[in-house]
């Protein structure tokens, strides 16, 4: 039997005496199921006054089956109705008695004021082998005018076609302590490894009454087609309190072997009642057809869930990367976790699938320095993985998977981890190019503890003879409280037409203060003749091993979060004077330039004035100022080399090598002695000169200043 209710209406239906019905799915007229409560059947207690039978379960135990049953006392009469005249009993269709016994809860539960109604619980234990459809609930009222001192009042039968469990879009009511809360099945996901199926309920309560209500500590289970029961931890529940009008969710989470037929399973809710060391039943539904996890698209935001609660994960963009004679395939994560309470960061990994046939096993990167997912926050991932440079494909998919179990043992290779695919990702687009920074811009790192920005500040051409070394300066701002150590980086020159040159990066090696800048010199050999114009700086986070690389010792083996610089025009104009010369972060000044030649020796001197700029790190391994003497007629030329590591010591704080060696800070007379026994014959000869001041760097140099003078004359 079927009942139709008109659009947004429902109906209340009173039985007579002994007359049941069952498995009737209120709908409304569009079809959707109703939220109705509806009674199995009615026995008349006086004209005014009836026993209502609400509802009624079998539930398995480990003695065999445990029934519950709900039984409504209304009393829309004038008088007290007392329970204690009366009482229910549960039997079997064939004849088969069972002792039913009020709940600890209700025994109390003995009158019944005019106009109100009171719930009891009974509970039985029945054979094995009885069913629901087996029951019957009967009515009795003690009369001692009878022979067995009792009259029967009514008896309701469970219909053959009649079932507890509410329908898989249906919602059904709980009372809990007298208030009512609608409970409804949200959705339904479950995921899949080699040894468990993983499923995940999401269930709404909803609180129609008019008292707070505490959900109390109830045991949730799968239950399956042939009535196995799989526990389910709930995530949220403890405490979980609910105003009137207020609707919670709840998740809960377990595993299932994948022997188990994944089809036509049940949420079964049971209540434990501590003093009888017993599971009554609360309500069953019939599990939806499971929610898949879509495949993903880059920019949209996908939910999985494990034992712990769930997350939302969204991939931010994937990219091709070159990697010495290979390239990178990467992807960027964000996990974020948009629930009320903390989660803990799954142990995540994940592979790519090419064209649905080649798989890529990927590396998942941490970048933040976290522990954990507090409420509404997020964590950038990464996944990285290889394959040939010239390997060309059209889809990629990324599988991400969650890790359970411990890790094997070192000097091990077995290990007792399960693997679950949590989410798919897929694309047939291009692969997103590389986030570009332009001219005078910079990028900014915002993962937790290594927040930093990164600039460009200038390039470099240093040459000899037969090559030469193309290099930029990058810098690096520390946007942390705290000192911080600058992130290793991996780094690619790339030209307008794909060719790629891997570089070098120089490190600093001290830790950066709070706002403090740090420069990194990367560079890299180029083809002499080979054209610069134009060319990028690729940088990404060095990572070894899975984890970003850390000490003086780690290798880089892939790279994560890259980022394209349009790399400025350098800056090829030579000064003609020595005043203020740039080799950033230091400014030299040279000035009062003198010659003379004094007993076979020649001697050049000079003031200067060499200055940092304040708060800057940098690695000065390989650099060197040159200076470099020429006599306009070649009758005299020089170099002399400072190696840029000799200058962060003060003139004050110098040794005996002062004479030889620049430092930071002023100086006056500061001499550069050369023997040389023909020079004096050759005075005659000697033309303008020249003294030039080169920025060498790894034995190639570049030229920035030049300043001529005459000849035993000293310069302004």
């Amino acid at each position: 039997m079927k009942i139709k209710f008109g659009y947004k209406y429902a109906a209340t239906i009173a039985l007579s005496a002994t007359m049941a019905f069952g498995a009737i799915t209120p709908v409304w007229a569009d079809g959707s199921p109703a939220a109705v409560t509806m009674a199995i059947g009615k026995v008349p207690i006086t004209k005014s006054s009836y026993f209502e039978l609400k509802q009624i379960h079998v539930l398995p135990d480990q003695s065999g089956k445990i029934a519950t049953f709900t039984i409504t006392i209304h009393n829309e009469g004038s008088s007290e109705l007392q329970f204690i005249d009366y009482w229910a009993r549960l039997k079997s269709k064939s004849g088969n008695q069972f002792s039913a016994r009020l709940l600890p809860a209700d025994k109390d539960k003995n009158r019944v004021a005019p106009g109100s109604t009171t719930d009891l619980t009974f509970y039985a234990t029945v054979n094995p082998s009885t069913n629901l459809q087996d029951l019957v609930v009967q009515f009795i009222k003690w009369d001692f005018s009878q022979t067995n001192f009792e009259r029967v009042l009514g008896e309701v039968a469970v219909p053959e076609n009649y079932t507890d469990v509410v329908p898989s879009e249906g919602t059904g009511t709980i009372s809990i302590g007298g208030v009512e809360v609608r409970a409804s099945i949200k959705k339904f996901v479950s995921n899949k490894n080699e040894k468990y199926h993983v499923p995940t309920v999401y269930l709404t309560l909803e609180n129609v009454g008019s008292h707070a209500v505490t959900i109390p500590a109830y045991l949730f289970s799968i239950r399956t087609q042939d009535g196995l029961l799989y526990p389910l931890e709930a995530k949220g529940i403890k405490d979980l309190k609910i105003n009137p009008k207020e609707s919670k969710e709840i998740q809960l989470s377990g595993s299932i072997p994948v022997a188990v037929a994944a089809d036509a399973w049940q949420l079964a809710i049971a209540d434990t009642i501590a003093d009888l060391k017993l599971n009554v039943a609360v309500a069953n539904f019939q599990l939806p057809a499971v929610s898949s996890q879509e495949g993903g698209s880059i920019g949209k935001e996908y939910s999985f869930t494990n034992k712990s609660g769930v997350y939302t994960a969204q991939l931010g963009g994937l990219h091709r990367l070159p990697w010495e004679d290979q390239d990178l395939l990467t992807a960027d994560l964000v996990l974020s976790n948009k629930g009320d309470e903390s989660l803990p960061i799954p142990k995540l990994s994940g592979y790519f699938l090419l064209d649905d046939a080649v798989k890529i096993d990927a590396k998942l990167i941490q970048t933040a320095k976290v522990i954990g997912l507090g409420a509404g926050t997020s964590v950038n991932l990464q996944l990285a993985g290889k394959l040939p440079y010239t390997y060309e494909f059209s889809q990629v998919k990324l599988v991400l998977q969650e890790n359970e179990g411990d890790e094997p043992a070192t000097g091990t290779e077995t290990t007792n981890t399960t693997t679950t695919d949590v989410l798919e990702f897929s694309t047939q687009a291009e692969l997103q190019a590389v986030p570009m920074v332009g001219l005078g811009e910079s990028y900014s790192s915002t993962d937790v503890g290594r927040k930093a920005k990164y600039a460009i500040r200038s390039v470099s051409t240093y040459e000899d003879k037969t090559s030469i070394m193309y290099s930029a300066m990058v810098e690096v701002t520390n946007l942390e409280k705290r000192f911080t150590n600058a992130t290793k980086l991996v780094a690619n020159f790339r030209s307008p037409d794909g060719t790629v040159f891997p570089a070098s990066v120089a490190e600093v090696k001290n830790k950066i203060s709070p706002t403090g800048k740090g420069l990194l010199n990367v560079w890299a050999p180029v083809p002499k003749g080979f054209s610069t114009e134009n060319m990028n700086l690729l940088l990404g986070e060095a990572v070894t091993e899975g984890k970003l690389s850390e000490g003086d010792k780690a290798v880089a083996d892939s790279y994560v979060n890259p980022v394209a610089y349009t790399l400025p025009a350098e800056n090829t104009k030579v000064a003609d004077t020595l005043k203020n010369v740039d080799l950033f972060p230091y400014t030299i000044s040279i000035n009062k330039i003198g010659t003379s030649i004094e007993d076979k020796v020649f001697t050049l001197k000079f003031n200067y004035e060499l200055t940092k700029e304040k708060l800057t790190e940098i690695n000065t391994e390989g650099h060197n100022l040159l200076l470099v003497f020429e006599d306009g007629g070649g009758i005299k030329r020089f170099e002399r080399r400072f190696d840029f590591k000799d200058f962060d010591v003060f003139n004050g704080d110098s040794t005996g090598d002062e004479d030889t060696k620049m430092r930071l800070g002023k100086r006056e007379n500061f001499k550069i002695s050369i023997p040389d026994e023909g020079l004096i014959f050759n005075t005659k000869f000697l033309q303008k000169y020249t003294l030039s001041v080169y920025d060498e760097f790894q034995g190639q140099r570049k030229l920035v200043a030049s300043q001529k003078a005459d000849w035993f004359i000293t310069t302004d």
